[in-house]
């Protein structure tokens, strides 16, 4: 049974910095994606970052480059997602979410994603 443990949201001043952490358990292999959503408009979840648990591949959506870095650490079972110079606009629940058939040309479409954490509320002010 694959479960998904997210942590580490909270309130930050725009600037500010924050690590969200997700820890993951039940995987078999680690050919899995592994991606970041949060809400988007009309019930969808807008794609953030992923990356592969092997580590070779990461990919962010434009708004976060730069300011964002998905990592991963297999002896901790836990993928992170480093959040600097956190802008109002970055605000959210933030979802982490796991893909197990290794689909890496689909990382961003939520579509895909098998298993979902609970969400970890972001509030940035401004």
């Amino acid at each position: 049974q694959v479960q998904l443990v997210e942590s580490g949201g909270g309130f930050v001043q725009a600037g500010g910095s924050l690590r969200l952490s997700c820890a993951y358990s039940g995987l078999t292999n680690s050919n899995y994606v592994m991606g970041w959503f949060r809400p988007a408009p009309g019930n969808a979840r807008e794609f953030v970052a992923a990356n592969n648990l092997s580590g070779t591949n990461t990919y962010y959506t434009n708004s976060v480059k730069g300011r964002f870095t998905i990592s991963t650490d297999n002896a901790e079972n836990t993928v992170y997602l480093q959040m600097s110079s956190l802008r109002p606009e970055d605000s959210a629940v933030y979802y982490c979410a796991l893909e197990p058939r290794g689909r890496w040309s689909e990382r961003t479409d939520s579509r895909i994603y098998w298993h979902w954490g609970q969400g970890t509320q972001v509030t940035v002010s401004s």
